[in-house]
């Protein structure tokens, strides 16, 4: 696993990390060529950055998630800090599998046009009457992709907020439809625009713009202590 930083440009530790997670085949550097890291610096938030670059065998054997736990989430909160998850498609996937996999370890996260699984499962799921509908239950096998719609079903006993930006023309938009009926209106964004860099520019502006962040980290000690 392949990490990309950029440190909060301040002498002391910043109170929160942020995990940058991108889509398929993405680089960590793309992340900074497409300005994701320069708006979140536009808006002044006291957060580390860590990039990842998603090595496609790790991601589809989820030992991906156990390396993100043990070099980048624990290693953080250890020392203090809330830590966030971001991620592009696959990359939102995987934060998906992440907090599900390791509850209670995450601060929040925002997920742009985030792989919904196969076309079996959304299937399934859609013939159920939608998410509200499926019984996971019912399903013999709970694989990766199931859990983790069970998660999203769940959501609102989740005490973290999860955030939603979707373009209106993307592939998997019938998928995303069904996962933003588990979250509140307000933390869902839709634009118009199909599965592409321009779009997942745009949400995350929007989702920076609407100060989501900075509202969860001002409840953290650290950053009231910083501001005091």
């Amino acid at each position: 696993m392949r990490i990309l930083t950029d440190l909060y440009p301040h002498d002391q530790l910043a109170p929160a990390l942020l995990i940058l997670l991108p889509g398929a085949y993405g680089m960590p550097e793309d992340f900074v060529a497409y300005g994701f890291v320069s708006a979140l610096r536009d808006q002044q938030l006291p957060m580390d950055v860590a990039m990842l670059e998603l090595p496609f065998n790790q991601v589809a054997d989820d030992s991906l998630l156990a390396e993100i736990h043990t070099q980048l989430v624990q290693p953080a909160l250890a020392a203090g800090q809330a830590v966030w998850l971001a991620g592009i498609s696959i990359g939102g996937y995987l934060a998906m599998a992440y907090a599900e996999s390791y509850p209670n370890q995450i601060a929040g996260m925002f997920l742009m046009a985030p792989y919904p699984g196969n076309r079996m499962i959304t299937n399934e799921i859609m013939a159920a009457g939608g998410l509200a509908s499926w019984s996971p239950e019912a399903v013999t096998t709970l694989d990766t992709e199931r859990r983790i719609w069970r998660w999203l079903k769940e959501s609102a006993t989740i005490n973290i907020p999860i955030h939603l930006g979707i373009g209106q023309d993307d592939r998997f938009s019938a998928g995303h439809r069904m996962m933003a009926t588990a979250l509140p209106p307000a933390h869902v964004d839709s634009i118009a625009g199909g599965h592409e860099w321009a779009v997942w520019r745009q949400l995350w502006q929007n989702f920076l713009d609407r100060q989501f962040m900075q509202e969860s980290l001002s409840e953290s000690p650290q950053l009231q202590g910083e501001q005091q």
